[in-house]
């Protein structure tokens, strides 16, 4: 069954329990933290987070777009993450990145590894049997808003040959909304991260039911 993420990126922080109210079929959160130097933009930190997890039950799917992850982690497993996704391409070493894996799955938090468009999937192939999720990003990381990125669906194709071998689920974001939601779910997509389709309809829990539509 297909989960749906919308991004908080994309909420009114103002009123962010009512937002999250809104969010009926959502069974997850996708929660963008960049640091201006990984990516140009910046948003939030773990101290935030904290107060997301006091708003919501729901599964906080937290994806550090930074460049030193490792440094960073522990506050975001403190702060009530139930997923750390971090970036490949932050990544100096195979010892670097699995030693993070471990130290993430030591604190009973999932784990998840993202690509960029431009990486290719053999990055991650190394790491499969060791995390939960491969996150396939379908516009470069950073902004909300960007049109979808064809390149993600032949992504998922591919790690969808080996996730049945492996273990792991797929999650896409970026540019999703019910067309290109349906491409990536029939390519074998599991979770779709949905931000400006969600936050923007008129209906967010007919623009969530729409994408749970397979």
């Amino acid at each position: 069954m297909t989960k749906v993420a919308p991004s908080v990126l994309s909420a009114d922080f103002s009123k962010l329990k009512e937002e999250i109210d809104t969010l009926e079929g959502a069974k997850w959160l996708h929660y963008d933290v960049m640091d201006g130097h990984f990516v140009p933009n910046i948003s939030f930190g773990y101290s935030i987070l904290a107060n997301v997890r006091k708003a919501t039950d729901l599964f906080l799917d937290v994806h550090l777009m930074i460049t030193d992850p490792m440094f960073y982690v522990d506050e975001f497993i403190k702060a009530g993450a139930d997923m750390i996704t971090f970036h490949i391409e932050a990544m100096e070493s195979r010892e670097k990145t699995m030693e993070l894996i471990n130290h993430i799955h030591a604190s009973n938090v999932q784990v998840g590894i993202s690509i960029k468009p431009g990486t290719h999937v053999d990055a991650i192939l190394p790491y499969l049997n060791d995390v939960d999720m491969i996150l396939v990003m379908s516009v470069e990381p950073g902004f909300g808003g960007q049109s979808f990125n064809d390149i993600a669906v032949e992504k998922i194709k591919t790690l969808n040959s080996l996730k049945g071998k492996y273990g792991f689920i797929i999650e896409v974001d970026g540019g999703i909304n019910e067309q290109t939601g349906k491409l990536c779910v029939e390519a074998g997509c599991d979770v779709l991260v949905a931000g400006s389709y969600v936050f923007k309809a008129a209906s967010r829990r007919d623009a969530i039911a729409s994408l749970l539509c397979e």
